[in-house]
């Protein structure tokens, strides 16, 4: 099985075959277990994660209540950038909500390929450029949305999620409570 980010760095340029070995030794595939902890609230990030196949959840506890930012899954980056770039502890927890594989993206490992390779910097640096860019403009769309139109916003662009987390996890994304987003579902269920 050809290596997740071989694949996508071979859409960018070709690559030598030492290039896809130092790729794959770098960026290790691992999968993790329903609830392992990737990253906890306080702790500094060292790592970053490419979701294969799985789902990661990042939250944040406020006045003793979860509030879920964003779930992660097959082709997202799970990352605290923050934490990862400035070295300070994380203000989140990214947890697995089921079984997940993922390439985890060390931070050092990184910085020895780009040594190795100074070409795949300018390259990765493009494409995380851009990837935030998205990222940025699709998260400031979604927060102007009211919670039933960021519901209907789940259902045509990520519809699986719907099914992969439970319904608190997912009213807490909406920022609404539970009875809340079942109202929801139930007036889209009627108009439809």
């Amino acid at each position: 099985m050809a290596h997740i980010l071989v694949e996508q760095m071979k859409q960018f340029t070709q690559l030598s075959e030492s290039e896809i070995l130092a790729i794959a030794e770098s960026f290790p595939i691992k999968t993790y277990e329903t609830n392992t902890y990737l990253l906890k609230q306080g702790q500094i990030a060292k790592d970053a994660y490419l979701v294969i196949k799985g789902c990661i959840r990042k939250y944040s506890i406020a006045d003793g209540e979860e509030i879920t930012s964003d779930f992660f899954t097959e082709g997202y980056s799970a990352a605290d950038f923050n934490s990862l770039s400035h070295q300070k502890p994380s203000d989140y927890f990214f947890c697995c909500t089921e079984k997940t594989t993922v390439a985890v993206l060390n931070a050092e490992k990184e910085a020895a390929l780009y040594k190795k390779f100074p070409r795949f910097e300018a390259i990765c640096r493009i494409e995380f450029e851009k990837m935030m860019g998205e990222k940025a403009d699709a998260l400031e769309k979604f927060m102007r949305k009211s919670p039933e139109e960021k519901y209907l916003d789940i259902l045509e662009q990520r519809p699986g999620l719907i099914n992969r987390v439970p319904q608190y996890q997912l009213a807490s994304y909406l920022g609404v409570q539970p009875e809340t987003l079942s109202r929801i579902r139930k007036r889209i269920v009627q108009k439809q």
